[in-house]
Order: C-alpha cells, then sequence, then structure tokens
C-alpha cells in the first residue's frame, strides 16, 4: 500500500513538473489523427464509465441490421470513472475495470468487475478510434480536465497499438430535472444549466486538445426533451442520470452509428430496422424513426 501511495506522489509531482517546465499544448505533443476510411476491420474502443456503458449497448444490434460485420467494439469502464482516475488507474496498474468486446455483434466479458486493468483494453487491439469522456458529475466543470485529459491522451498515445488512431470524445447528457443526488447541486439543480456548462467544455476540449469528432449523445437528449416526441417517464433515463433500457439506449447507440460508422462506411442509422425485437425494449417503427432523426442531427452539431 504504501509504495502504492508513493508511486502516486512521484507520479503526480513528476507530471506538474513537467507541465510548469513545457507549457506545451496537448495537440502539438500528440496531434490527433482523423477517421479511418473504409479499413477491413475498424476497431473502437469506448474508455469510460457507465454513461459509456449505455451509450454502446445497442451498437451491435444497429450493425448487424446494416449488414457491417467487421468492426470490434470494446468497452473499458469503472463505474462513475473520471478522467483523472483513469490516469491513476493506469499509473498504479490497478485492475478495477470491466472489460465487454464484441467481435461478431454481441458483446462479451473478458475481464469481469474488478478484473480488467488499463492495459487489458488498449492493449488488447490496434484501434483505429479511442474514446474518452468525463464523469457524469464533473463533466460541467473545466477545472476536473486540466491537466487530467493531457495526461490520459498522453498515455493512450504511448500505449496504444495503433500510432495513427483517432480520439474521439463522447460528450453526455445533463441530469433529469428531478434527480436529487449531491453531484447535481455542481449545477443547483438545474438540468440547462448542466447542460450549458459540458457544452462550453466540449467547446473549449475540442479547441485545446484537437479533438474535432464529438459523439453529441448529450445534444441527441437535450433536443429529444425539448421536442417531446417520445414519451418517457424520466427524460430518457431510468433513475435520474443512467439512460433507460428502451428508448434512451437506442437513441445514444444511433448517435455514436451515425458519427463513428457513417463516416467510415457511409452507412446511415437512418431506416435501421434495428428495434430490440421481441424483448421488452422493443421499440416501434414511429419511435425508430424518431430517434434515428434525432441522432443524424444531433451528429452534425459539432462540425
Amino acid at each position: 500500500m504504501m509504495k502504492t501511495i508513493l508511486r502516486k506522489v512521484f507520479f503526480l509531482s513528476f507530471f506538474f513538473f513537467v507541465l510548469f517546465l513545457f507549457p506545451v499544448r496537448a495537440q502539438e505533443l500528440f496531434p490527433n489523427h482523423p477517421l479511418p476510411q473504409r479499413p477491413d476491420t475498424l476497431r473502437i474502443l469506448a474508455i469510460g464509465n457507465s454513461f459509456s456503458d449505455d451509450a454502446t449497448e445497442y451498437l451491435p444490434g444497429l450493425m448487424e441490421a446494416a449488414g457491417i460485420r467487421n468492426v470490434i467494439l470494446g468497452r473499458l469502464y469503472i463505474g462513475g470513472c473520471t478522467l483523472e482516475r483513469h490516469c491513476t488507474e493506469f499509473e498504479t496498474q490497478g485492475h478495477e475495470y470491466v472489460y465487454r468486446k464484441s467481435v461478431a455483434n454481441e458483446w462479451e466479458t473478458v475481464k469481469r468487475y474488478q478484473e480488467g486493468s488499463f492495459m487489458d483494453g488498449v492493449g488488447d487491439e490496434p484501434w483505429d478510434i479511442i474514446t474518452l469522456q468525463q464523469g457524469s458529475p464533473l463533466s460541467g466543470r473545466w477545472d476536473s480536465y486540466d491537466p487530467w485529459l493531457a495526461r490520459l491522451i498522453e498515455i493512450v498515445r504511448q500505449n496504444c497499438q495503433n500510432p495513427n488512431a483517432a480520439i474521439v470524445w463522447h460528450q453526455t447528457w445533463a441530469y433529469a430535472h428531478d434527480y436529487q443526488s449531491r453531484s447535481f447541486a455542481n449545477y443547483t439543480y438545474n438540468q440547462e444549466l448542466m447542460y450549458a456548462c459540458i457544452e462550453s467544455c466540449v467547446e473549449k476540449l475540442r479547441r485545446d486538445y484537437d479533438i474535432p469528432v464529438v459523439i453529441a449523445s448529450g445534444v441527441a437528449v437535450q433536443n429529444l426533451r425539448k421536442a417531446g416526441k417520445v414519451h418517457t417517464e424520466r427524460e430518457f433515463t431510468r433513475d435520474g442520470f443512467h439512460m433507460d433500457y428502451k428508448y434512451g439506449r437506442y437513441l445514444t447507440a444511433c448517435v455514436w452509428f451515425e458519427t463513428l460508422v457513417r463516416p467510415v462506411f457511409g452507412v446511415s442509422v437512418q431506416g435501421n430496422t434495428f428495434r430490440n425485437q421481441g424483448t421488452e425494449n422493443e421499440i416501434t417503427q414511429k419511435e425508430a424513426r424518431i430517434l434515428q432523426k434525432a441522432a443524424i442531427q444531433a451528429s452534425g452539431y459539432w462540425k
């Protein structure tokens, strides 16, 4: 335990020392790369938390319905994980992650809860796209991004197998109006304020860290909340902050598809026939069209 603490202290001291001596912007040290174009196999890794877990759950189903079977997906997550904690987990060689993977458009668990390490995911494939995100309570607080986003980009760049991987940002969503957790107090329990703060942080990180591609899940959710075209109990959430299983997860998976799959393979989510048929989360064709349209509109928001 003492060795772990000393190692963490040394790492933090050294990192801030380097930042002080060499105030170089992240994109100058680790330039980003564009999305690949029609590769034989597309490999996407999501480094995140339960929000990336929600947003990617139905992505294999959408790809199967689209006839796309050459995409490998990975999701590496710890519940509530922040940018800072991802950095700490790497430095201390922790094993707190869940690592799930889809090779044939079906999720399988590679490492269960508190079994996986950061490198179990990052080092597993030559990922073409690696997505990052902040923990939801801090998603609209810029002071929580600096210096941890720069450090996480550095870790990813130095340890991923593909030097040309595209770093992409996943913009998460604001909480439901009636959510009462203390984490919502950061935004005075105001959904519109939380959304505006998240949007401001995304604008800044796109500029400061050279991350042009943003998966606009938060935009899609907020737009549909305002439109009121799909009835949900808690504004697309199941508990005030996680996406609900029926509409929220479907909507955000469509945003991921439209943002990452369409530019690579030229196939849109519009008209996709996947609707969770035969399950308790099945949606109607009309609902699918509404959610797909919202995802398409949101995917162009940050361009």
